[in-house]
């Protein structure tokens, strides 16, 4: 009652803890302590004001050309208040929440007004080529603006100038040209009639300060909600516009944001996979494989439980070992449930104490001691990786499955084990009377032997006494 008890209640308070393990891979951990990175990694987060440059890219098939549909992007007077680049800045007024540091940067709302400053656009009367704001030339003259809808250029206006601006370097008489911030930023290509069209583009702004993985994570989170919101506002009218985020470490946390649905379908399918094995191995005795898989599951359980003690984080490396966990756990279970469901003795203690006695000696100098000693050369590593992961993560798989095997195990056993199997009880009740008469028959045999030995002996006596 009393390991049951202790076990039951440790499971709970393992339980509870499951749900707390953080997610990710604390970056500093890949490299040893005392490396020169470690300090860079705590002046990042202690000196810069933001984080990583976030680029909010809409795909190419977008036209830019038309008023409505500059008023879904840019964010100058007129522009509709949940635009492209509205949504953005709403979103940075709440960094603490959203991770974005900084109004966006939009080249739109650039465009517009270095297309209408005099001293920015500009082209040569002679040549018709692109004047820039240091050239002094009389020839050149500001750009001619045909087409213009409430202020903005439109249709085949806003297609002409776009690559002299973001070709043009700004200066002290033209802040406002594009290509320094926007040159990369914009796609041009050509269209079947050779005119200019935009591709691809991307509006910048910057995440704040991220330090944790947890906060890495949040941040790619957020900014995928924040152009999710923005797809469907530009896509309410039918479209299939398509804007997504990117930022330099997307690509190492995407991951996590669906790890712990891969972590309950993977430990599923190992648990579901040692049922049906254990099933078949047992001679088709589910009572005791499922046994199996429970204690398997405590096992997990309380190893889980502990990473959120021990502060090791949910990640590509503990899920792994969790994974190999479940494997390793049927070595310490496994052998002791068999010894029980083939013992032939009548109560389920003295079932548990035959398995024990018979196979918990080769469980705990085979398994267990081995990778114990196998698994303290870990602790003196180098590398935390190899001293989070590999030695605290083994040493636990190691210490739960001793206890839940040899302990925990055999007293569940004397309380819901498998019954006795009867024709496993009646063949060896048939063997045993076999081996009784076959003895009984070779002490008849002897005796019979000594009888006849004393009559001959007898015999020779009598001749030799006449």
């Amino acid at each position: 009652t009393i390991v049951m008890f202790v076990f039951v209640g440790w499971l709970c308070v393992c339980g509870a803890l499951t749900s707390r393990v953080n997610i990710g891979l604390d970056q500093s951990l890949a490299m040893p302590k005392d490396s020169y990175l470690m300090n860079y990694f705590g002046n990042l987060s202690e000196y810069l004001s933001v984080g990583a440059p976030v680029y909010f890219v809409v795909e190419k098939g977008y036209n830019y050309s038309t008023y409505e549909s500059q008023n879904n992007i840019c964010g100058v007077s007129g522009c509709l208040q949940d635009s492209l680049v509205q949504q953005i800045n709403t979103a940075a007024q709440a960094s603490t929440i959203t991770y974005i540091a900084e109004p966006v940067s939009s080249w739109l709302d650039d465009y517009f007004s270095w297309l209408f400053s005099t001293s920015c656009c500009r082209y040569n009367a002679q040549t018709q080529d692109f004047c820039s704001s240091t050239e002094t030339k009389p020839t050149c003259y500001p750009c001619p603006l045909g087409h213009v809808d409430r202020g903005r250029p439109v249709n085949e206006t806003f297609n002409e100038y776009i690559p002299w601006y973001l070709g043009d370097n700004p200066g002290i008489k033209c802040s406002k040209g594009g290509h320094a911030a926007y040159g990369p930023g914009v796609e041009l290509y050509k269209n079947t009639h050779n005119e200019t069209r935009i591709g691809a583009s991307y509006f910048m702004t910057y995440h704040t300060i991220l330090k944790t993985s947890g906060d890495f994570i949040e941040a790619l989170r957020s900014a995928r909600q924040i152009t999710d919101n923005i797809t469907r506002t530009l896509n309410e009218a039918g479209h299939n516009y398509r804007v997504f985020p990117y930022s330099v470490f997307y690509v190492f946390y995407e991951q996590y944001l669906n790890i712990v649905r891969t972590a309950f379908l993977n430990i599923a399918y190992c648990l579901v996979t040692i049922l049906i094995i254990t099933f078949i191995l047992l001679g088709f005795d589910i009572h005791s494989a499922v046994i199996v898989v429970v204690t398997i599951s405590m096992i997990l359980v309380n190893i889980t439980g502990l990473m959120y003690m021990w502060n090791i984080e949910l990640n590509a490396l503990s899920l792994v070992n969790l994974i190999m966990a479940i494997g390793i756990s049927v070595e310490f279970c496994s052998h002791i449930v068999r010894a029980f469901a083939i013992s032939t003795k009548r109560s389920r203690t003295d079932r548990a104490q035959e398995a024990l006695s018979n196979i918990g000696s080769s469980v705990l100098s085979g398994i267990s001691l081995t990778k114990i000693a196998g698994v303290i050369m870990l602790a003196f590593a180098k590398s935390q990786l190899f001293q989070v992961f590999y030695f605290r993560m083994y040493l636990a798989i190691v210490l739960f499955g001793v206890t839940h095997g040899l302990v925990f195990l055999p007293v569940l056993l004397s309380y819901v084990g498998p019954p006795v199997n009867e024709s496993r009880t009646y063949k060896q009740k048939m063997v045993e009377s076999k081996e009784d008469s076959l003895s009984m028959s070779e002490q008849d045999q002897v005796i019979e032997k000594n009888t006849l030995g004393n009559q001959t002996q007898r015999s020779y006596n009598s001749v030799d006494n006449n």
